[in-house]
This record gives C-alpha cells, sequence and structure tokens, in this order.
C-alpha cells in the first residue's frame, strides 16, 4: 500500500494486485450494492480505459484499489476483499505497455527527445481538462 498527500487534510491510499481470482465477485457486489466500503477498483493493465469503462471487469487480474482517506486498517479490509496477491505499486511500471501508451496518447519519438513519456502524458490529460 502507497499513501499519497494530496493537501493538507486528505490521502489517497493505493494497493497493487495480481493474479486476482474474484475480479467476477468484486464487479458484482459493486453493482448490486453490496459492498460496503468506500473503494474505486481499476483494471491496472488499462487504467485509463478503467475509468472510462468504470472499473474491472469480470476477468481482470491486475486491479488497482484506491481509497481516499483511508486508515491503515480500512485498507486492510480493502485487502481482505481481493482474492490475489499484493505487490508493490512500483510493479505498475513494469506491466505498461509502451507501445499501447504511445499509441493511445498519440505520442511520437520526436516528443519524446524533448519530454519525458510521463510529461507528454500529463500534458494532453490537462489539455483535454482544458477543454
Amino acid at each position: 500500500m502507497k499513501v499519497f498527500h494530496l493537501d493538507g487534510e486528505n490521502t489517497l491510499s493505493v494497493s497493487l494486485f495480481t493474479d486476482v481470482t474474484n475480479s467476477k465477485e468484486l464487479l458484482s457486489s459493486i453493482l448490486d450494492g453490496s459492498l460496503k466500503l468506500e473503494v474505486s477498483f481499476l483494471n491496472a493493465l488499462l487504467i485509463t480505459e478503467s475509468l472510462k469503462r468504470c472499473g474491472i471487469s469480470e476477468t481482470t487480474t491486475y486491479i488497482l484499489a484506491a481509497r481516499f482517506n483511508a486508515s491503515p486498517f480500512e485498507m486492510e479490509e480493502v485487502a481482505k476483499l481481493i482474492n490475489g496477491k499484493e505487490i508493490d505499486l512500483e510493479e505498475l511500471k513494469t506491466q505498461a505497455n509502451e507501445a499501447h501508451i504511445l499509441k493511445h496518447y498519440k505520442i511520437t519519438s520526436q516528443e519524446l527527445v524533448i519530454s519525458s513519456l510521463g510529461d507528454a502524458i500529463v500534458c494532453r490529460i490537462a489539455a483535454r481538462d482544458a477543454l
């Protein structure tokens, strides 16, 4: 689990899981309202697409769980819901499909000469939000 301090008051706690076997049950509990924890589940392989499609699918095996202002105990409760192996958040970088990312955001090799991949993506997201 990693905790990001957003400002003086708020935090975002994030945990990454691999080899998840119960994504179908997690999705079902979200859709039928029986999930009592305030948590977001995202497909960690397609994070941008996950946001557009509202999270995970029945076959998602790589899940990013996020919760605002969660205590360590509350994140332990989230982890108990997921049948999978919790791994370090840094592993997310190694799973990224760079070719897919470059194509999705239409980033050229010339742009990467003067900018990092992360900066190029953030620039595009900010430009979309501004429009």
